[in-house]
């Protein structure tokens, strides 16, 4: 099933996920969806220092009102610090969950967990329950979560979490934890109706994350790549628009519009113990690590 589902999602890929397949969706995008007056709205973007983040920071910022918070999303004590903190300071619209990493050897964080599952998965989970809270006092409130369209290849594997059991394969572990991602959107929305959740896939775009961790994709298919901004205009467009907030909370995005998070007859969907299985383990887990 697994070669199916991949021979599937790459040659639905090399339709969708390039730059031609976004020039194709952008025929249909309407430019006033981002003429929008953000004054006195807050946003919160993790991993804004280069790629898609950098970009959607730089079409989000309209002002000289940036603040920067040095943070290692794969420190769970440093992420419940910060969040615990800036809380305590600070008002906030829209956090997006953009930081994220796909290391391709098995290395564990200083506090033994794996770290492809502690920057994506874990990390994620606390930052945006430590903030919803605080996003629920505030007018229109969103989540935003960079997800991957890789995760159409993986079905949500509860029993081996951090890849302790076989050989290890960091592509599949991305591809699990974004999986993870989209499950817990879905779940936030069902829990949380006053904040706006959404995830999204930016297609295969020209950052330093693919170059550094998938070299030889990058060297193949670096013409077709989307640029930055390419990637990142849907995770604006689901910050920003009006027509976004719209949509129903808890869906998964593609340039623009709710797609389906299964591939067709991939038998990827989980059962809802194994979804509340994941949520019990990551809330396990972040109880552990608060201060």
């Amino acid at each position: 099933m697994s070669i199916y589902r991949n021979a599937v999602w790459f040659l639905k890929g090399m339709q969708e996920y390039t730059r031609s397949g976004y020039e194709a969706a952008a025929k249909h995008f309407n430019p006033s969806d981002l003429e929008v007056n953000l004054g006195g709205r807050s946003f919160m973007i993790t991993g804004a220092n280069s790629g898609i983040g950098k970009a959607t920071a730089q079409e989000i910022d309209r002002s000289s009102n940036v603040h920067v918070h040095i943070l290692d999303m794969s420190n769970m004590k440093q992420v419940w610090e910060f969040a615990q903190n800036f809380a305590q300071k600070n008002t906030l619209h829209v956090l997006i969950n953009n930081a994220g990493c796909m290391i391709n050897q098995r290395e564990l964080t200083e506090e033994g967990l794996e770290k492809n599952f502690a920057t994506n998965t874990l990390g994620t989970y606390i930052l945006t329950t430590a903030l919803i809270p605080l996003l629920k006092q505030a007018t229109d409130p969103r989540v935003v979560t960079v997800s991957s369209g890789g995760m159409l290849t993986q079905k949500l594997n509860i029993d081996d979490l951090q890849f302790e059991k076989g050989t290890f394969d960091g592509t599949m572990a991305y591809a699990q934890n974004k999986r993870q991602q989209v499950i817990l959107t879905e779940r936030w929305a069902a829990q949380h109706k006053e904040v706006h959740f959404s995830s999204m896939h930016p297609g295969w775009a020209d950052t330093p994350a693919v170059q550094t961790s998938m070299p030889s994709f990058h060297a193949k298919m670096q013409s077709r790549l989307r640029t930055e901004a390419m990637g990142a205009d849907t995770v604006v467009w689901l910050a920003v628009s009006e027509a976004a907030s719209k949509q129903k909370s808890g869906q998964f995005f593609q340039d623009r519009t709710a797609v389906s998070t299964h591939l067709p007859l991939a038998a990827s969907r989980s059962s809802p113990q194994d979804e509340e299985k994941l949520v019990n383990i990551l809330e396990e887990f972040a109880q552990k690590f608060k201060p």
